[in-house]
Order: C-alpha cells, then structure tokens, then sequence
C-alpha cells in the first residue's frame, strides 16, 4: 500500500526511451538489463497518477540533437508532461540560435532547461570553459536552467561554476550522486554544501536508491544524504523526482515516492508542498494546469 496523497505532485526528473527509435548506449551490462527496453509515457502515466503526480519534467538521456524536438513534440501531445530538459551543444558559437528555434518548434513552450552529461565528459573541467560559459550565459539569458549530472568529485567544479555565474540557474540532479552505498558522507557533505551555499543553485531529491545498495536499500540509509541537502538548500531549493525508469532497478515507482515522503515527514505541510510541487514549478516555471489523461507515446 501506497502512502496516502496529501498533495499534488510534480516529478521534475524522469525518462522516457524508445530502443526502436535510438539505441541508449549507456545501458550495458547485465545490471541495467531490467531497463534495457522501450519505456513510454504511457507507462509511467498508471503510476503516477496513483502516486498522486499531476506533472512531470522530462529529461534527456543522450547527448544527441534530435532528442530535444522529439520530445517537445510529446510535450505537446501529453498533458502529464509540464517540462522538458534538453540537450543542445553549449559550445556552439550559434548556441542562442539555436535555443531559440527550438522554443519555435512544436511544443517549444515546454523548453525549461538544458543538461549536459558531465558526469562523464573527457573533459575534467567542461563547466569551466570559456565556451561552454558562454552557452550558458545564452540559455540564462533565454531564461532557461541547467541541470547538472555529476560525479560527487565534480561538485568543486559546480560550485566555482556557480560562483562564476550567478545569472544561471544551476539545478543538481540526484545530490551529486551521494556514495549511499558506501555509507560514506564525506567530501560530498562538504561539497554539496559549498554548492548549496549560493544562491543560484537547486538540487533534486531524486536518483537516491540507484546510489544505495539496490537490493537490500532503506529509508534510514537515504536520511543521512537526504538531511543534509534538506538542511542546505531548505524547501524552497530542493524538488522531488523520481528518476523512472533508471530508478526501477532498486524500487517500484511507489516505493520512491513513499521513500521521499518519509525522508520530509518531519517538514511543515507548506515546506512538503515546497519540495513536491512548488520548488519544481517556480524553479522551471511549470503552469499550473492538472494532468490530463492523453499522452501519446510517441518517439524518445
């Protein structure tokens, strides 16, 4: 049995994929074999609406162009769907070109933010090259985000990022990718502090379980990462995602999101609504509208 729904929720991480259409080359290995398939929105859609979910924000999984306009086409056609992290190359000299025919494109709208896959570019310090600055400059200036997945390592990098341009928002997936496994909480303690301490940057309680141990993870393993980032960014930076379908491999989407409303069960009712619907929404600027029920498949 689910926890009961208190509120209306906004999943602001999750994924959609479709192996017909592009192969994710870093699914590989016989432990992301469980998701080593197509998943569409019209799987995710039953489990979150019993999760009480009323919007999500779609994020990319590779670093291919052609993913960003597919899916803001589904964006269009799917109500559940508020928002859409892309991928475009920031080192382009056109990158504000670019940014800009996209919001053009069917469903551009849904455009909130850009990712870049960091965690495992060659380069160690991507964030802090003169082109990559610029493009981000150009997608602050089109008023969009950048999410941020990384290794705990590079959360120095992210920090001085951050202090270097303060016009950007920075938005952190998964808490830096905690060592939960290990039990370990430093360096990430302290790094995750150093980033929380600007006022620029946000943070996802999300990806947690997958950094747990995936077969044997507890709430009360999560608390110690997620204490933390609660007491660092507060509420009002800190937005609940459920990281599906990645996060299949340690859990069931309801057991993540009753995982998430354990970890903030000590919080205000208005600090919960925060990190469940409010952050999510200010942050990206997500409308208000409910989820409907139609949400085409479509390509990934």
């Amino acid at each position: 049995m689910g926890t009961a729904v208190t509120h209306a929720v906004v999943d602001a991480h999750h994924h959609v994929w479709d192996l017909a259409v592009r192969d994710q080359d870093w699914i590989t290995g016989p432990a992301l074999a469980p998701i080593r398939r197509t998943f569409t929105v019209d799987d995710l859609a039953p489990h979150a609406h019993a999760a009480g979910v009323v919007a999500t924000v779609l994020v990319q999984t590779v670093t291919v162009a052609e993913e960003t306009p597919e899916f803001l086409a589904l964006a269009a056609e799917c109500d559940l769907i508020a928002g859409v992290v892309g991928w475009t190359d920031l080192t382009r000299p056109d990158v504000a070109d670019t940014l800009a025919a996209l919001a053009e494109l069917p469903g551009g709208a849904h455009l909130v933010g850009i990712r870049h896959q960091v965690q495992s570019d060659p380069d160690p310090q991507w964030l802090l090259r003169a082109d990559v600055r610029r493009g981000l400059a150009a997608l602050a200036d089109a008023g969009l985000v950048h999410d941020l997945v990384v290794r705990p390592d590079q959360l120095p990098m992210c920090a001085e990022a951050a202090a270097r341009m303060p016009h950007v928002t920075f938005v952190l997936d998964h808490l830096g990718k905690p060592p939960i496994a290990s039990g370990a909480l430093e360096p990430w303690t302290a790094s995750l502090r150093a980033f929380a301490s600007l006022p620029n940057t946000v943070a996802k309680l999300s990806g947690l379980v997958t950094e747990a141990d995936w077969e044997s993870w507890t709430v009360a393993a999560l608390r110690p990462y997620a204490d933390t980032a609660l007491e660092a960014f507060g509420p009002t930076r800190l937005m609940f995602g459920s990281d599906w379908p990645v996060s299949d491999l340690a859990a069931t989407y309801g057991e993540v999101i009753d995982a998430a409303r354990s970890l903030t069960a000590e919080l205000s009712a208005a600090e919960r609504a925060e990190v469940f619907a409010g952050t999510a929404r200010r942050v990206y600027g997500l409308p208000e509208a409910a989820a409907g029920s139609s949400c085409p498949a479509g390509p990934s």
